[in-house]
């Protein structure tokens, strides 16, 4: 008897810490977006939108810049020289202290892979006392939305293996990984020695799912907590149930085509001109997005602020001037309806994916818009890594994407790796332009407010006339979410799920 006493006591030892820790919830959030990689500078997104890893930098929702793991910044009068002074007290997620020699070490990793630091024109990073000073070989203006972005993570020493590559995420944020499952699964449980607030969530899982019904149906049953991106009729009937609430914000990301400006057919700003008077814009934004004030009328959405020309619209749709405009490129409507030059069709493929559900619903609406004025575009879904992969190998004519602007909490970040004279794996292709290519040089160089106006209404201008990429619609992110959770706020530049602010109803 004494003996299967002591043996029920031994088990329960060994058993109550598992059984306290199933006890406790699990949040689940559910997106379409894999876990490609531990390296940062590959998938240090999911890092940072889990709250694992941090960067010297953070911003708030206005786009304005706070203090992370750097308390305060500074620069030189030139603005050549950034010195960050660094937190103290604050541990990796393997409790050893978060050092500037642990730092300059993350960083200079960061700065020999592809990243955004590769922009940066940086001529050295070093640490003085407890700060880390960037010298750059010239002025530029958006350092600190820079690093801010998922690349610069600053990860513990020991989560090298070698010189480069990452064998394990030790961050510092306020949760660590409990459980990583490339590319589907992470689980992650709160880290006690965080430096900042404390998070109420214990524990959270992340699941990528790549069919949308399926993350429906995770929403529906209640097992998961958050999911997102589901498309416009799915999100409608969820938000009529009971236990579930649909939040949406307007965000910096634009649906958009990009086009190989070096096809015969697209070579002429004239016939991207016409291709873009054919798309019913207001008609995509009521029938798909169900979201009428979605009316796109320029390139950049109100949310980014000078990007946006709030006196003007630049966008138009006329079937009958874009019929003109085709005419005028020597194209000639056949009895079929269709148009010919030379003997040949104006056809083109338009590639799209699914990862983002309404583009595929988006690209047949732009397949039937233009074939009103004579252009056939063949519609293929596929990977979305088929576009860069077909850009670089200049096999790609058309594709419908979903582009994030705020990659880094500045859309010149994004407009610096689009719009170069070499062209954007996402933006244009076969394509530059003087006065752009300027503009963007003084933007990333100019301290001067009402300068850097000018420049970004040059940008507008240029990128309007010459169309080497076609805005389709602006953009939302939504989520449906459990109403057994409260202070779920989505991020309008993506960079976190805020899972630390969330909290669990009460009962």
């Amino acid at each position: 008897m004494k003996r299967t006493v002591l043996i029920m006591v031994a088990a329960l030892g060994v058993l109550l810490p598992t059984l306290l820790f199933a006890a406790t919830p699990l949040l689940q959030i559910v997106a379409p977006w894999e876990i490609s990689s531990k390296d940062p500078s590959k998938a240090g997104y999911v890092f940072t939108r889990l709250e694992v890893g941090e960067t010297l930098v953070n911003f708030d929702p206005d786009g304005q810049p706070l203090p992370a793991l750097a308390e305060s910044w500074s620069s030189s009068e030139d603005r050549r020289v950034w010195r960050f002074n660094l937190r103290s007290g604050v541990h990796f997620h393997n409790n050893t202290l978060m050092t500037p020699q642990a730092v300059l070490n993350s960083l200079k990793i960061a700065l020999k892979k592809p990243g955004v630091l590769s922009e940066m024109a940086v001529e050295s990073i070093e640490a003085d006392g407890n700060a880390i000073v960037f010298r750059l070989s010239r002025p530029f203006s958006p350092i600190l939305a820079f690093l801010a972005h998922y690349s610069t993570i600053i990860l513990a020493p020991e989560s090298y293996n070698g010189e480069a590559d990452v064998a394990d995420v030790i961050g510092t944020g306020p949760y660590k990984i409990a459980l990583l499952q490339i590319p589907q699964k992470m689980e992650i449980e709160a880290f006690k020695e965080y430096w900042g607030a404390k998070p109420s969530i214990d524990r959270a899982l992340f699941l990528a799912v790549g069919r949308g019904e399926t993350r429906a149906l995770l929403a529906e049953s209640g097992e998961a907590q958050v999911v997102f991106n589901l498309d416009p009729a799915t999100l409608i009937r969820l938000g009529k149930m009971e236990h579930i609430d649909v939040i949406s914000i307007p965000i910096p990301r634009v649906v958009t085509i990009k086009m190989n400006c070096n096809n015969p057919a697209l070579n002429d700003p004239r016939a991207r001109l016409a291709l873009s008077m054919a798309i019913d814009r207001a008609g995509i934004a009521k029938a798909i997005l169900r979201q009428p004030d979605f009316l796109t009328d320029q390139f950049f959405p109100p949310c980014m602020g000078q990007w946006h020309n709030k006196s003007r619209a630049m966008l138009k749709t006329d079937v009958k001037e874009a019929e003109r405009l085709l005419a005028q490129c020597g194209w000639k409507k056949m009895e079929s309806g269709m148009v010919e030059r030379d003997g040949r069709p104006f056809k083109v493929e338009l590639l799209t994916y699914p990862d983002r559900p309404e583009l595929p619903l988006i690209a047949a609406a732009v397949q039937d818009q233009f074939r009103s004025i004579g252009v056939d575009a063949v519609i293929s879904i596929n990977n979305s890594s088929e576009v860069p992969a077909r850009h670089r190998d200049n096999t790609l004519e058309m594709a419908l994407v979903a582009r994030n602007f705020s990659l880094v909490p500045d859309p010149l970040g994004t407009m610096i790796q689009d719009f170069d004279p070499k062209g954007g794996d996402w933006g244009a292709m076969n394509w530059s332009n003087v006065h752009l290519t300027k503009a963007i040089s003084d933007l990333v160089s100019s301290g001067d407010p009402s300068a850097m106006s000018d420049s970004k209404q040059q940008i507008i201008t240029t990128l309007h006339q010459e169309m080497p990429v076609i805005p389709v619609v602006w953009y939302q992110q939504t989520a449906a979410v459990s109403r057994s959770l409260k202070n779920v706020v989505i991020d309008p530049y993506e960079r976190t799920y805020r899972i630390s602010a969330m909290e669990w109803r009460k009962k």
